[in-house]
């Protein structure tokens, strides 16, 4: 279920990057106008992330995401009856503020269900289906609006959420010792139950996973860079009809499929092998921004579709190894506090979301370049290679200032 809503929420929220052919058109808005549509969505997405998070760790994620879900659904379709900037904006704003809590009270559910060697492999999945959503997006919607028009885009997807909350509201069960087919050796294998209701430590958590928050926004510049405008990149940067530039950013997009699921397992297996958090968690992280850097690179230097597709596709792909690790590492220094936690690091993307979408934009408008705004991502992730080592997910959060050894942290083997 949690694979199908990410799947789902990516495929909403990227609609929009491939329907602006039409509305861009319809509305004769420029390429910067567009950006603000684009980073419209993640003002409440930002605002929402550590508030979600907190909610779903105190209420739980089931609610959390019935509510959620009703919301964004009905933001998607109420997109489809935008008649203007204006409208379109205010759209996008309610999308945000369903979609805010989506990705913590995920994690929250996650960090109840999952056992600590299995979270990378987790989270990489669930993230995987958020890349599906997001290769499926192109060719799924340029179909529809070929067929139909790109209002109708939005109707179906809104459609298609709200199917979700239904289903979720009946087959998610908050406590895994409460599911009627649970089994006893199946319960010894979960993470250690919740102590209760305790009271959230803001300050120092925030402090503890502002390094984590700020990698995630050196690689939420590069996602956003791409969910934003690569279709339109290969729409107009070498001038394909909208049915291959469709193709060809659905394969980029694809690239990051197999980077997520394939993150998650590598880092559970470091993790398995060497007994060290730093190694599967940080420094995977580090490794896999300095090759997406390294992959970029060429296409500032040349202008030609196939480099562009293998360059584009081979940063996506690394960029995504990422996210396995990125997402337990709330759940490893946390696990307490697991929604707040990943809503704090997710705060990281949302602000990436709101700067990188509107300035590449100008950037295409002021200067006529489309590889410009890459520059900016590769300065990030160089950034990002330096600073993962600071996130220190084998250093357990203890409620205060002061920090515990993980089970995993160097030196301690892990047995699983």
């Amino acid at each position: 279920m949690l694979c199908l809503m990410y799947f789902i929420t990516y495929l909403d929220r990227v609609n929009v990057s491939t329907a602006a052919a039409g509305f861009g058109k319809e509305f004769n808005l420029s390429k910067t106008e567009i950006g603000l549509v684009f980073s419209a969505f993640a003002y409440p997405y930002l605002v929402f992330q550590i508030i979600g998070g907190w909610v779903s760790d105190k209420f739980g994620a089931k609610r959390t995401l019935i509510y959620c879900g009703i919301l964004w659904a009905i933001a998607t379709i109420l997109t489809g009856f935008a008649g203007g900037l204006t409208s379109l904006l205010l759209a996008r704003l309610l999308l945000g503020l369903g979609e805010g809590a989506t990705f913590p009270a995920a994690t929250s559910a996650m960090a109840r269900w999952i056992p600590k060697e299995r979270r990378g492999f987790a989270q990489g999945i669930t993230h995987a289906f958020a890349r599906i959503g997001n290769a499926a997006a192109p060719a799924a919607i340029v179909f529809v609006m070929v067929q139909y028009g790109w209002r109708e885009s939005f109707y179906i997807c809104g459609a298609l959420s709200l199917v979700w909350v239904v289903v979720w509201a009946f087959v998610f069960t908050e406590d895994p010792a409460k599911h009627a087919r649970i089994t006893a050796e199946e319960l010894a294998a979960m993470p250690a139950p919740k102590t209760g209701n305790t009271k959230t430590p803001w300050g120092p958590l925030f402090k503890r996973m502002l390094p984590v928050t700020i990698v995630y926004f050196c690689y939420g510049w590069t996602l956003w860079l791409f969910l934003s405008w690569i279709p339109q990149y290969f729409l107009h940067s070498y001038h394909l009809d909208m049915k291959k530039s469709a193709i060809f950013a659905s394969s980029v997009f694809f690239a990051g499929v197999i980077g997520d699921t394939l993150g998650g397992i590598v880092s559970d297996k470091l993790l398995i092998r060497t007994g060290n958090l730093k190694i599967a968690r940080s420094y995977m992280v580090s490794v896999c921004m300095l090759l997406t850097l390294l992959s970029l690179l060429p296409i500032i230097f040349t202008h030609n579709l196939y480099v562009s597709i293998v360059c584009l596709s081979a940063g996506f792909f690394f960029a995504e190894m990422t996210i396995g690790p990125m997402w337990a590492i709330p759940m490893d220094i946390a696990p307490e506090s697991a929604g707040t936690a990943s809503g704090m690091m997710n705060t990281g993307s949302a602000l990436a979301a709101i700067i990188s979408p509107v300035l590449s934009g100008y950037l295409i408008d002021r200067f006529g370049s489309w590889e410009l705004p890459f520059v900016g991502s590769m300065i990030l992730m160089a950034f990002g290679v330096v600073l993962a080592f600071r996130m220190q997910p084998d250093a357990k959060f203890t409620g205060g200032d002061g920090i515990a050894p993980s089970m995993g942290s160097k030196g301690t083997k892990l047995r699983v």
